[in-house]
């Protein structure tokens, strides 16, 4: 592939996956290509390879004969991703804990300055942002395998929340993340992690992923045994 091709896909994969973790465009909402190059000014061609890394990130599924959709991640999925996900930034935190470049926390705040400047005013940006959070401190470790895992599920669990989540706080994310930064500077891992644990477990508590009874056989046996007891 050219280089200017290469740019071009890059440019158009970035836009597209904006516009998917900024909730834009919403899970099971089709992605024509010919709609998609229109409107970048791009060919089909570019589109679709696009549209080929959205996929392989699990942002974007394609069905047979009818294009390429916006993933809809099922809540067992869902649930699998998340537990994926604390694993995964548990062992970011503790290599930060062990090494973390001077100017990382510099970087931290700053991106913690950007969080807080649209926080109540621009909630798609504020959840794109929190997400983005978490992508730099996988970076920070200097494991780009590491931080390219810890992209994919984060990016995966911003299309969960704009899919199950009930609500979306980012003050709370925010002040989180001011914590863990003092945390890791300090060098207290374990505090680190603590806060990590709770911040990650209220993202999750915020998506519906519980399984829903689908009877009413289902619905009230937990009313029945009341009834025996």
């Amino acid at each position: 592939m050219s280089d200017s091709k290469s740019t071009l896909t890059s440019a158009v994969y970035d836009l597209l996956r904006k516009a998917i973790i900024e909730q834009a465009l919403k899970p099971g909402m089709r992605l024509p290509e010919d709609t998609v190059g229109e409107q970048f000014g791009v060919s089909r061609t570019i589109v679709r390879q696009a549209l080929v890394r959205l996929e392989n990130e699990g942002l974007v599924v394609t069905r047979r004969n009818r294009g390429a959709f916006v993933a809809e991640p099922s809540k067992e999925e869902a649930q699998q991703i998340f537990e994926v996900r604390r694993i995964l930034e548990m062992e970011v935190i503790r290599i930060l804990c062990d090494r973390i470049p001077q100017s990382g926390y510099d970087q931290l705040r700053a991106h913690v300055q950007k969080e807080q400047g649209v926080l109540g005013r621009d909630g798609p940006v504020s959840i794109r942002l929190a997400g983005e959070f978490h992508i730099l401190l996988a970076e920070l470790t200097g494991n780009e395998v590491l931080a390219r895992y810890v992209a994919e599920v984060v990016l995966r669990c911003s299309l969960i929340m704009s899919l199950y989540a009930r609500s979306h706080s980012s003050d709370c994310a925010v002040d989180e993340h001011s914590q863990i930064i003092d945390a890791i500077e300090a060098g207290e891992a374990e505090r680190a992690i603590g806060i990590m644990t709770h911040h990650l477990g209220a993202v999750q508590g915020r998506a519906e992923l519980a399984a829903q009874p689908d009877s009413i056989r289902a619905i009230l046996s937990h009313y029945g045994r009341e009834l025996v007891q």
